[in-house]
């Protein structure tokens, strides 16, 4: 049985923590490895390696801090059948799945890194009088990236590479359900000393990595009750914090769409990744007119998708992450059939190992149902019928969350109207497009801080200016 191990100033070492927790895998309950539960000593220790290998790292000429991210880039990119299987094997995203979303995340590494090329590290004014500004902005120092796990590599690379090309160094903790296939990032990696530190483990690794002293940033994903707790510690250091927490992302469906094409896009929206995604479709709102040969497209397009252990070809659904996860799922369902909800397909634990869960259409759903307040984060589509697109949009837009949003119209002034629901990316006619220079601030409950392009470059560096009197 494999025991995982931190990765401190460039050393694999035990943890100094005396608890080891087991990690399953989701589609055979089998245990993969064993992994510490963590230990502020732990962290300690990571963090003293970020804070002493920072000067150095952040006087490197930030093209040789960028060629370095290509490096990694280029290794994790020869490695990526090997990562997908690992991230297949500890949370259950299947193989085809997994391997879309890491070549994104390989592609967002580069263009980060790249866009440091082209940043503004310093600027020089002149002034009318002959006097000059210098505006510098430099690397903040030790940072933290505390990531989730249901995209365990891609969430690691998303947050890191503005990091590092600014020239500040980093402890990463990954989430305690999925750790394997970071630790397996981490190994490819080819950073100074102290320059890149792992530390795992659950909150006795978390807590004293967000609370520490002479951490600078703090960039976490995860559930809204630990982002809190996180920008209240950031609060409490007067530093930094980037929040990206949980979503209940909506639909808006409006007449005149093909019903059932944008059926089949709603299906693949709500359930891939068997739903644990933060920016699943989870409020589905859909046009009176287009109603019900929409419900029936979805259903069927529900009933198509293979489910199973994410290594077999040609599977599409895997399992939950764990059986925690399924519970959450389970009674969020419950909940709404026991207050009048249909269940038009799914809505049934399959028996067996494997914490499977079958995608699920509901209808009939109302406000006073967890399935339309709170994250669920698994394979449930409930759908609301609306009367009109403004109904619609106002619904999409009464939520204390605000991650993401998704229109489909064919309409130019209701395309111009989708820009009015509350969100840090609304996607119209298309889900999860755009590209690397999209930079966003998740609204309401679903965190703070502007990412993305240019906008996570001003997050990891801290501006001063230099005034020079005339001579």
């Amino acid at each position: 049985m494999r025991t995982l191990r931190n990765f401190i100033d460039g050393t694999w070492t035990d943890s100094r923590g005396d608890v080891l927790l087991d990690l399953v895998d989701p589609a055979t309950e089998e245990v993969l490895a064993r992994h510490p539960g963590g230990s502020a000593e732990d962290v300690d220790a990571a963090v003293a390696a970020a804070v002493a290998a920072h000067p150095a790292w952040a006087a490197t000429p930030v093209g040789e801090r960028v060629a370095r991210i290509f490096t990694w880039a280029d290794a994790i990119a020869a490695h990526a059948d090997e990562l997908v299987e690992l991230e297949c094997r500890e949370m259950g995203k299947p193989l085809g799945i997994g391997r879309t979303f890491l070549d994104g995340a390989v592609a967002g590494l580069r263009a980060a890194a790249d866009e440091a090329l082209s940043y503004d590290f310093e600027e020089l004014i002149e002034h009318p009088d002959g006097s000059r500004t210098r505006i510098l902005r430099h690397p903040l120092g030790a940072t933290a990236v505390i990531t989730p796990w249901n995209f365990p590599v891609t969430a690691v690379l998303a947050a890191i590479g503005p990091l590092l090309a600014a020239g500040n160094t980093v402890v990463l903790k990954p989430s305690e359900r999925a750790p394997l296939s970071v630790v397996r990032l981490l190994e490819l990696a080819e950073f100074p000393p102290g320059v890149v530190n792992l530390v795992l483990g659950d909150a006795r690794a978390g807590t004293p990595l967000a609370e520490h002293e002479q951490i600078r940033l703090v960039h976490f994903t995860g559930s809204v009750a630990t982002g809190r707790r996180v920008g209240a510690a950031a609060g409490e250091q007067l530093r930094r914090a980037v929040l990206e927490l949980g979503g209940k992302d909506p639909v808006v469906v409006d007449a005149g769409v093909d019903p059932v094409a944008t059926a089949q896009a709603v299906a693949f929206g709500a359930f891939v990744n068997t739903g644990q995604i933060c920016t699943s479709m989870e409020r589905i709102y859909v046009h009176r007119d287009v109603a019900e040969p929409f419900v029936e497209a979805l259903v069927a397009a529900a009933e198509s998708f293979p489910v199973g252990n994410g290594l077999d070809e040609g599977v599409v659904l895997g399992p939950l992450v764990d059986r925690r996860q399924r519970e959450i799922v389970v009674r969020h369902v419950e909940d709404a059939v026991q207050k009048g909800a249909k269940v038009r397909t799914g809505g049934i634990v399959p028996a067996g190992k494997g914490f499977y869960y079958p995608p699920t259409v509901l209808t009939d759903v109302d406000d006073s149902m967890l399935v339309l307040t709170e994250e669920t984060f698994g394979p449930v589509a409930p759908v609301v019928v609306v009367d009109s697109f403004e109904e619609g949009l106002e619904r999409a837009s009464q939520s204390k969350y605000g991650l993401a949003a998704t229109v489909y119209t064919d309409n130019s002034d209701h395309i111009d109207a989708a820009a009015r629901i509350p969100a840090g990316v609304t996607w119209v006619n298309q889900w999860q497009g755009g590209g690397p220079e999209r930079l966003y601030e998740p609204a309401g409950d679903s965190g703070m801080g502007a990412t993305g392009a240019r906008a996570a470059y001003d997050a990891a560096t801290r501006p001063s200016s230099v005034h020079i009197a005339a001579a």
